[in-house]
């Protein structure tokens, strides 16, 4: 792993730094397992917790093997689901012969959530019509419109949701940048 690119180590070999490993690594775990309890397959999910608990901002597929304990082969079909579903990137470094894949967005999350919304508007268009064929007076119907209702009060609490996320991370974020260097003078 290079030096620094790891999840937090600092690439020494003492005691306290393998423990420092281990228990990120087991933090790691975790976390992939929430993922993979929400439909994330495990090897995707293993990579993309490693790579948003890492340190480094792009990593190679041996990078993430080395940081996972885990084949180069196992890494190969994770990252090009990851690469697939727009949360990765693969790119190459000028005249480099290795890839390397690194988060597609910075606010991973809000681009998530902002990924939904057109399915939502399709939701609406499929009940919309549904309702054009059904008698507004039966059930079938009743349950049809609340469900309709409900998608739409999602969709515009998630777009809402998503503006308030995006401008207060803007803030903490701000908030943690160091002040620009200012020029000898």
């Amino acid at each position: 792993m290079r030096e620094g690119g790891g999840i937090g180590m600092s690439g020494k070999s003492d005691e306290p730094g393998r423990a420092h490993e281990e228990a990120v690594l087991r933090f790691v775990e975790r976390f992939a397992l929430l993922f993979a309890d929400s439909g994330l397959p495990r090897m995707p999910a293993r990579v993309m917790a490693y790579v948003l608990t890492a340190d480094a901002d792009a990593h190679t597929a041996m990078d993430l093997a080395r940081g996972l304990r885990v084949s180069p082969a196992a890494i190969s079909g994770a990252v090009r689901l990851l690469v697939d579903v727009r949360l990765l990137v693969k790119e190459r470094v000028p005249g480099g012969r290795v890839d390397q894949y690194r988060l597609h967005y910075d606010d991973i999350w809000a681009t998530l959530v902002g990924r939904q919304l057109p399915v939502f508007d399709r939701y609406e268009e499929v009940f919309t019509e549904g309702l054009g064929s059904l008698a507004r007076d039966r059930r079938g119907a009743r349950r049809i419109r609340e469900t309709r209702e409900f998608f739409r009060f999602y969709r515009a609490e998630l777009l809402e949701m998503n503006e308030r996320w995006t401008a207060r991370s803007r803030a903490v974020t701000s908030e943690r940048r160091p002040a620009p260097a200012t020029p000898p003078g």
